[in-house]
């Protein structure tokens, strides 16, 4: 931490004259603006693999005999991999290279979409499903950790990052409009073959463009603690995802979720008393760490929940279908983007702190909004307009968070910091639905109902909680992250 952080100056005499900064020291040179791109690419691209199977898992299921119950899996055996795996690929990219690990994702990345488009079975297909996240696990921590390595902290990175979470939002959005596009024009093989010439293209530009670090001194991977928390975390993910499918009361969901939560708990001890820790427990006890992480996940599960429920609306109360459900998400991305595009410079004007809070203000007010939909078609434009600002508060969250929990660590320790973040996203985006699809489903069973009426009653009282949980995200943020300075010179 700088010592103007600190509130303190070194003292020397006479003062030093520094040059006028320049806009030359805001603009990014060629080849960080390649080095952006590349990797801005990878992460939409991962992005997009999250949702683009999801409008079109009804054909998947018809042309691989999947039954209804087992459907899940093709979403679900994604989740699981690309949650669990992430820490420990984070840390893993630290010890071994960034570069290597993003390169060997993405080769793997490759190869399973093209195993994936070529199915012919379930098993085939959830196999290249399971390839797929681990790839997400590795590229994932991996790029992000390059992406802030590859800008010094500062209104660059800052920008970076907000262009790295618009496009990780509007990816998520991108993935059901392009699913619907591809299944309808094409075949559903069409969502797995287009990952093929971006990874091809990444793997040929990546190598001479990217460069990485690599430690002096390697300390040993934490074994036992990779195992619990990994485990910990699959247990965790899958506890949710069942709760989302079959309820809360089932012993298969109760179970792993206890599981899961034994084994983070051993985690913590192992850490403690590890002498190279896979997560230094001193990191968590970091207030940007700790709290950035905190509102990220808030922000990643209202978001994406509030997309499962308004899908709900769309399709089962407007009768719209999964093509159309997938184009009005469209004005959620343009909010998404531009969020994205503001939350740099919000940062770097305002600082983390009151950007996020802002940013949860604003999307607490418009999904708040969303409460008074209705049954008639007319209600869409209430539906685009909350979205689009939503979207945009939303981001601003996200892009604030992802500066917070990144900022004020040495590049040792990106890796660590990047891959904390990735699982803070991954697990909320895992953890939303199920949550906000339960509290739908309690309120419709209160109705002894399933019909539109019933469906518009849950999705209102989730949006609700929806709503409450962001602005408790905000207040959070508000009580416990410290004011970052904008870096601006003082006299």
């Amino acid at each position: 931490m700088s010592t103007l952080e600190h509130g303190t100056r070194p003292i020397a005499a006479p003062p030093v004259v520094r040059p006028a900064p320049t806009g030359r020291q805001h603009r990014m040179t060629g080849r960080q603006k390649l080095i952006l791109t590349l990797l801005l690419g990878a992460q939409f691209m991962i992005a997009v693999d999250f949702s683009i199977l999801n409008v079109a898992l009804p054909v998947v299921g018809e042309g691989l005999g999947f039954s209804l119950n087992n459907l899940q899996w093709v979403a679900t055996a994604f989740a699981l991999t690309a949650a669990g795996f992430t820490l420990l690929f984070g840390r893993v990219a630290d010890l071994f290279g960034r570069k290597r690990l993003f390169l060997g994702g993405m080769a793997l990345l490759g190869a399973s979409s093209a195993l994936g488009g070529f199915a012919t079975s379930p098993e085939m297909l959830l196999t290249a499903r399971v390839l797929q996240g681990l790839a997400t696990a590795a590229v994932t921590p991996a790029g992000l950790s390059l992406l802030t390595t590859a800008f010094k902290e500062g209104p660059l990175r800052d920008k970076a990052l907000g262009l790295n979470g618009a496009l990780m939002s509007a990816g998520f959005t991108a993935g059901a409009v392009s699913g619907g596009l591809l299944t309808d024009m094409l075949s559903w093989r069409w969502a797995f073959f287009v990952n093929v010439p971006v990874a091809a293209l990444v793997l040929i530009l990546a190598p001479s463009v990217i460069t990485d670090a690599r430690p002096a001194h390697r300390p040993r991977l934490d074994v036992p603690g990779a195992i619990a928390v990994t485990g910990g975390l699959l247990a965790l993910v899958f506890g949710l995802t069942q709760a989302g499918a079959k309820g809360w009361g089932e012993p298969a969901t109760l179970g792993s979720l206890v599981a899961g939560a034994v084994l983070l708990v051993a985690f913590w001890f192992i850490e403690r008393r590890s002498a190279s820790p896979l997560v230094p427990v001193g990191i968590m006890k970091r207030r940007s760490v700790l709290w950035g992480n905190v509102t990220g996940l808030i922000a990643f599960v209202t978001e994406t929940s509030l997309v499962f429920l308004l899908t709900l609306y769309l399709q089962e109360v407007l009768d719209y279908s999964p093509l159309a459900t997938g184009l009005a998400f469209g004005v959620l991305g343009i909010g998404t983007v531009l969020g994205g595009t503001l939350g740099g410079r919000a940062v770097g004007r305002f600082g983390t702190r009151t950007t996020i809070v802002a940013g949860g203000v604003v999307q607490a007010l418009a999904t708040l909004s969303l409460v008074a939909l209705g049954s008639s078609g007319g209600w869409i434009w209430l539906l685009l307009a909350a979205t689009f600002v939503g979207g945009v508060g939303n981001m601003l969250m996200i892009v604030g968070f992802m500066v917070t929990a990144t900022s004020g660590l040495p590049d040792a320790e990106q890796g660590l910091a990047t891959g904390l973040a990735t699982m803070t996203q991954q697990v909320g985006i895992t953890m939303g639905i199920p949550i906000m699809s339960a509290i739908a489903t309690a309120r419709m069973s209160s109705l002894g109902s399933t019909g539109p009426d019933a469906v518009l009653s849950g999705v209102a009282v989730a949006i609700l909680v929806d709503s409450a949980l962001v602005l408790l995200g905000a207040l959070l943020a508000g009580l416990f992250l410290a004011p970052r300075r904008t870096g601006r010179t003082r006299t």
